[in-house]
């Protein structure tokens, strides 16, 4: 698709995120490069959850090596394909892994589908109730004239559908009927309440809990039961799946030894579970660093993970198998930089006059891309993998930006690189620390 081919407003939200040194919430297809060799197994992986399958995949790569840009390039196309997603990240404090309950929380909260935006829950909710009427209208365009009769076939149909999920989570059921009960009644503050509960949020009031036939909060146990019965709503209400993405689950690494092990056999849980068939429409991806695979802290502290998500990556990365457990992400080279910031040019040139069209083409060519590029990651000591975020951020913000709001400004001429550490994340600033120190910076004290 070529920069003049793209909406105003999606070219506005895309380059306003890079201008900020962020990753895009949409537009993502616009931006991606290398990521060719995935998409194949990714059609079929999405295929195969809207079938009702269950897939689990692992992203590995180095800090800034795009882990956050291929799940939410993945999200995309998982919503193109008419399934709902969620990402969630995964923290010591806000989101332990250890606790699924909060995971859970943490995963309505960020529910978001192709029209609805995060949280989705209540469309998503209400959805499920709309189509189930349709279905007993369907049967019986005449069941709306008496409403005792239509409240009968509607809650018969609704236990149908949830029979599987009630006898592994009763209490999803039930706080669903609560739901809509209130609904009907008019009871806006016990609806919500207990759609807040049907969520995970944990503190709903005990009236609204009365009224929905439910008690306590979710626990670890319940959030595995509370995930099935999203996944039935989801289904019936026209959805095709549900992608959820566990970001940063490196965090694991750094949590006192007792949180991390049950965190880990969370994860194996949590895989076993979606291989094993619990999870119909699920399609679960985690990401992490190498160091949590492959390092003592991490997947191999316990066997049976580490057996579950085995890859072999000594490999050359070009023959890397995309339908493997584990997929590794080999970050950018200045090839692919440059390949980028065409990608960039052309987005921003499509919104502009031709004047400043024709300017941004000559003055921001190729060759400059190439230098530009070359001395961001030199900044960064010559790290071309992390480099991409600075990169597009200078690119669009101190370079096309300039170069399309005055006539007279040449970047070669009028911009030298500056980067400054409060622009930068604690990586980019402990590479770019390493880049400006050498030996002969070293002041050694020889007085014995």
């Amino acid at each position: 698709m070529t920069g003049a081919a793209v909406s105003a407003a999606r070219r506005r939200d895309v380059l306003d995120a890079l201008r900020r040194g962020a990753v895009p919430a949409a537009g993502l297809d616009l931006l991606a490069v290398g990521l060719d060799r995935f998409e194949r197994s990714l059609v079929e992986d999405l295929a195969a959850v809207a079938s009702g399958g269950s897939v689990f995949k692992a992203v590995r790569g180095e800090y800034g090596s795009g882990k956050t840009f291929f799940t939410r390039w993945l999200a995309e196309r998982a919503k193109r394909a008419g399934l709902a997603t969620a990402e969630v990240q995964i923290s010591e404090n806000e989101t332990p892994l250890h606790k699924l309950e909060t995971v859970y929380r943490r995963l309505t909260e960020r529910l978001a589908t192709s029209t609805f935006p995060p949280s989705a829950l209540r469309n998503v909710v209400d959805g499920w109730f709309y189509a189930l009427e349709e279905d007993v209208l369907a049967a019986d365009d005449t069941a709306s004239d008496d409403p005792a009769a239509w409240e009968k076939a509607v809650g018969e149909l609704f236990d149908r559908r949830l029979l599987d999920v009630g006898r592994t989570a009763p209490a999803f059921a039930a706080a669903l009927r609560g739901y809509r009960s209130a609904s009907v009644a008019g009871d806006e503050a016990t609806a919500s309440a207990l759609l807040a509960w049907l969520g995970g949020q944990p503190h709903v009031a005990p009236s609204a809990r009365r009224a929905g036939g439910v008690r306590g909060d979710l626990d670890h146990f319940g959030a595995l039961g509370f995930l099935q019965g999203l996944l039935v709503v989801l289904r019936d209400s026209g959805y095709k799946g549900l992608l959820v993405v566990l970001d940063e689950v490196e965090t694991l690494q750094r949590v006192r030894s007792d949180a991390r092990d049950k965190a880990l056999n969370a994860l194996r849980q949590l895989i076993d579970e979606v291989q094993g068939g619990r999870f119909p429409g699920l399609h679960l991806v985690i990401t992490g660093t190498p160091a949590f695979y492959d390092g003592p802290q991490g997947v191999q502290r316990l066997a049976p993970l580490a057996q579950r998500l085995a890859t072999d990556f000594s490999t050359d990365p070009r023959f890397d198998n995309p339908r493997a457990v584990q997929l590794r992400l080999t970050g950018f080279t200045e090839a692919s930089l440059v390949e980028l910031g065409g990608r960039v040019r052309g987005l921003f040139a499509g919104g502009t006059s031709p004047g400043a069209a024709a300017r941004i083409t000559r003055l921001a060519d190729d060759a400059y891309l190439a230098e530009l590029a070359g001395a961001v990651a030199g900044r960064l000591g010559g790290k071309v993998g992390v480099a991409p975020r600075l990169f597009l951020k200078k690119l669009v913000a101190d370079v096309l930006d300039r170069v399309d709001q005055h006539a007279d400004f040449d970047p070669r001429r009028d911009y030298p690189l500056t980067l400054n550490t409060a622009e930068m994340t604690d990586l980019e600033r402990n590479l770019a620390g390493r880049a400006a120190s050498s030996a002969n910076d070293i002041d050694l004290d020889l007085d014995l």
